[in-house]
Order: structure tokens, then C-alpha cells, then sequence
């Protein structure tokens, strides 16, 4: 099987070009086996990759235009020849290494962690199995980084749209009992960037390796930013 790779190296190369590899197929390949081909023929070809299991979230990739985990595609699922690029509208390190700074700055900026003003109890802090329940969709996200870049809004505002990844992590926390910090997290997403350049494109829930919808979780934080506001 033909697979055309995306090969570039700021450093030395004047423009990226695609390099066609031709690897020997299997049943239950995914396209991360197809990369470890291609790198064990060229050792100068860079991707990255961990666990392997749709979990690391590390092995994101652009697959026939489709943002896509390697790990968790099979080959037989893309047609032919198929033709591997980086995430868009990042800055590209070396061949599928993209630059992620940015997406993880953004990330942080949400505080995707529990923000407590009551003392914290000895024990745990009791939450009901129907508050529990309004995390399922989005505590599952493992920053992969394929909505985000798959997202216009994100690609023409990188520096002032906190993207449809963080976005879902803030709700995640906004919609969590135990949280004490909604009002200072509304706050911090004010202004018509942050938030608000969502435009409900969707693309985001379109490529979610994991099926959740960021759409819909950026749609319930704007609802609270509207009840903040009257």
C-alpha cells in the first residue's frame, strides 16, 4: 500500500514536500502502524506517538483532510493512497510534529482543575450520582488536539480564542458541583474573542476521536454568560 507523508524540516528544507512510502498491510492495521513502517524505512521521518490506544491523545494527525488519532484508525477506513499531514494552523517542528505551546497556554488559562473556597472536608467532597452524571462527555477528553485544529475560528484568532478543547474543559468544571469559582470563570472568558468567537461550526464534533461535543458544552457557557449579564 501507498501512503504519502508530509516532510518538512524548518531548519534545513527550503518548502515542505509529500514522500511516498510504500508499506505492507495487515488485518487490524491502523495508520499509526503504518507510520512506524514508514519510520523504520526512513529513519529522518518524525511523528509522535505513546501509548497507542486512543488514550495519550499524542498521535493526532491530518489524514486525507481529516483530523484523525493514528492509533485509532484502521487503514481500511481511509482511501487510497492516503496522505498523512500535520495538524493545521499550527506551527510544524519537524515532518507530523506540530508546535502545541499554544493550545496548552490555553488550556491552563481555563483552570481545568477544582477551585474551592469552602474548606476542604477530611474526606471527600460528596457529589450526587445525578451531578456526577453531568461530567460524562466531558471529563473524557485527552487533548489530542483535533478539534481544535480543525476549528476556522481558531485558525484565524490562535492567540485570543480559547478554542473548542479548552472551551469543553471549562464547562467541565462550570457544570461540576464541587466547583466554587463559576462567577471568576465566566469572568475570565468576557470579550468577544475568548468565548464568543465559537460560531457553531462544528467541526470539532465532527473530528472528536472520542465523540464529545464541544459545541454544545461552548452553547451551555454562553447561556450562563447571558443569565450573568441580565
Amino acid at each position: 500500500m501507498r501512503i504519502s507523508v508530509y516532510r518538512y524540516n524548518p531548519d534545513t528544507d527550503k518548502r515542505p514536500r509529500m514522500q511516498d512510502y510504500e508499506v505492507k498491510t495487515f488485518q487490524g492495521m491502523m495508520l499509526r502502524d503504518a507510520l512506524l513502517d514508514v519510520k523504520k524505512q526512513d529513519e529522518s521521518f518524525s511523528f509522535r506517538h505513546s501509548c497507542g490506544e486512543g488514550v495519550c491523545g499524542s498521535d493526532a494527525v491530518n489524514a486525507n483532510g481529516r483530523n484523525v488519532l493514528a492509533c485509532v484508525t484502521p487503514i481500511t477506513e481511509l482511501k487510497t493512497p492516503i496522505a498523512v499531514r500535520p495538524l493545521p494552523g499550527r506551527p510544524v517542528i519537524r515532518d507530523l510534529v506540530v508546535d502545541m505551546t499554544q493550545f496548552y497556554e490555553q488550556y491552563r488559562a481555563v483552570k481545568p482543575y477544582l477551585v474551592r473556597k469552602d474548606p476542604l472536608p477530611e474526606q471527600e467532597i460528596p457529589q450526587s450520582p445525578a451531578d456526577r452524571d453531568k461530567l460524562d462527555g466531558l471529563y473524557e477528553c485527552i487533548l489530542c488536539g483535533c478539534c481544535s485544529t480543525a476549528c476556522p475560528s481558531f485558525w484565524w484568532n490562535p492567540d485570543k480564542f480559547h478554542g473548542p478543547a479548552a472551551l469543553l474543559q471549562s464547562w467541565r468544571f462550570l457544570a461540576d458541583s464541587r466547583d466554587q469559582a463559576t462567577e471568576e470563570r465566566l469572568d475570565a472568558l468576557e470579550g468577544p474573542y475568548k468565548l464568543f468567537r465559537c460560531h457553531s461550526i462544528m467541526n470539532c464534533v465532527e473530528v472528536c476521536p472520542k465523540g464529545l461535543n464541544p459545541t454544545r458544552a461552548i452553547g451551555h457557557i454562553k447561556e450562563l454568560m447571558l443569565e450573568k449579564g441580565l
